[in-house]
C-alpha cells in the first residue's frame, strides 16, 4: 500500500485545471489523480496533453461532489493509506502534501485534517471554505476561525497553530482511507455541500479526532463550480444541514434543533420575498420539502464498534448567527 494519493474531482473544469494543476504537479511528492465527472469540455484533452503524469478516473455521469468522490475512491481502495481530497481551484505550496502526511503519521488518533486555507484572489485573507479550522454551534451551523458567517479576517499569523476542530474543509482535506471507506465515505444523497462536515461528524462519533494544521497553507479560489450566493447552493446547504443533524443527533435533540432552525430559516425566506429575491425564498422552502421526503428513507448513523469514545464537539458557541447578526461579533476572537 502506498502512502498517499492526491485526488481532485473535476467537472467541466478545463480552465481550473490549466490554472491550478501546475502548482500541484510542481509542489507535490505523492501520486496525483483526477476523477472526472463526465466533463463535456476539453478537460480530458488538457489532462492528456498538458499533464501526462496525472492519473485519471472517468465517471459515466456527473455524480456530484459526494458520489463522485465515493465512486472514484472506491477504485483506489486498498492502494493508499491516505487520500488528500483537493478542489480543482486550489493553489498549493512547497512541501504541503509531505507536511500533512508526516503530521498524520505522527498522530494516529486523527482521521482527517485540513491546512490553513487562504483566499486565492487575496492571499492575505482567509478563505470562506474552512479558513483557520471548522466548528459547529449547538444548532449545527458551521463557522470557522478566520470566517464568521460572511465576514473574513486577514491572516496575521493568529491561526498558525495546530488544534482539534469539528470538521475539515473538503476544499483541502487529508483523510485516512481506511476510515473513509469504513464509514462509507460521503453521503451521496447530499450531491454537494456539507458532505465533509457530515463525514467528520460521523468520524468524531466513531472516536476519531479531526485536526487543523496552521503551518501548512493553500490558496482557494472558491465558487469555481457553484457560486457561493446562488439559490442552488442555499438549497443544498439548508437541505443537507437538516439531513446531517437528523442523522447524527438524538431524536429529541433533533426536534429541538429543528424547531429553532425552521423558525430562523422560514423568517429568512420571508425576508427574501420582501427583498424581491423569491428564488432564494423558494430555495429554503424546497429544501425543507425535500428533506421531509428524504427523511422517510434516512437512517440514523450508528457508529462502528471500535472501543473508541465519541470525540465531543469543539465549538462552544450556542448560535453563531445570533452572535454575528445581533451581537455584532465578526471574528472568532470576539466569539
Amino acid at each position: 500500500m502506498k502512502s498517499c494519493a492526491i485526488v481532485i474531482l473535476n467537472y467541466n473544469g478545463e480552465e481550473m485545471l490549466k490554472t491550478f494543476l501546475p502548482s500541484v504537479c510542481a509542489h507535490s511528492k505523492f501520486d496525483i489523480w483526477v476523477i472526472d465527472n463526465a466533463s463535456t469540455d476539453l478537460s480530458l484533452e488538457v489532462l492528456a496533453t498538458d499533464f501526462p503524469q496525472v492519473k485519471c478516473l472517468q465517471q459515466v455521469a456527473n455524480l456530484g461532489f459526494a458520489a463522485g468522490y465515493d465512486e472514484g475512491l472506491q477504485e483506489l481502495k486498498d492502494q493508499y493509506q491516505y487520500y488528500i481530497l483537493l478542489n480543482s481551484d486550489v493553489e498549493v505550496t512547497e512541501g504541503w502534501d509531505l507536511d500533512l502526511i508526516n503530521w498524520m503519521d505522527k498522530h494516529p488518533e486523527y482521521a482527517a485534517a485540513q491546512p490553513k486555507i487562504l483566499s486565492y484572489p487575496d492571499k492575505a485573507q482567509f478563505d470562506y471554505a474552512g479558513a483557520g479550522g471548522g466548528f459547529l454551534d449547538a444548532y449545527g451551523y458551521p463557522y470557522c476561525r478566520g470566517r464568521i458567517w460572511d465576514h473574513l479576517e486577514k491572516d496575521q499569523g493568529q491561526y498558525n497553530d495546530s488544534i482539534d476542530v469539528d470538521w475539515a474543509s473538503g476544499a483541502c482535506m487529508v483523510v485516512k482511507s481506511s476510515v473513509f471507506h469504513e464509514l462509507s465515505g460521503f453521503d451521496p444523497s447530499f450531491f454537494a455541500h456539507m458532505e465533509e462536515i457530515d463525514l467528520c461528524w460521523r468520524m468524531r462519533r466513531s472516536g476519531w479526532k479531526i485536526a487543523y494544521l496552521g503551518q501548512v497553507s493553500v490558496f482557494h479560489l472558491g465558487g469555481g463550480t457553484l457560486d457561493r450566493s446562488s439559490p442552488r447552493k442555499l438549497y443544498l446547504n439548508v437541505r443537507n444541514s437538516l439531513s446531517m443533524i437528523y442523522k447524527n443527533e438524538s431524536v429529541w435533540a433533533f426536534r429541538r434543533i429543528f424547531l429553532v432552525k425552521s423558525m430562523l430559516e422560514h423568517l429568512a425566506a420571508m425576508n427574501y420575498v420582501k427583498d424581491g429575491k423569491k428564488a432564494y425564498s423558494d430555495a429554503i422552502l424546497n429544501a425543507y420539502r425535500d428533506f421531509r421526503m428524504q427523511k422517510k428513507s434516512m437512517s440514523k448513523f450508528v457508529p462502528v464498534e471500535n472501543d473508541k469514545p465519541e470525540v465531543p464537539r469543539q465549538g462552544k458557541v450556542t448560535l453563531v448567527f445570533w452572535d454575528w447578526r445581533v451581537r455584532g461579533k465578526k471574528t472568532f476572537g470576539q466569539l
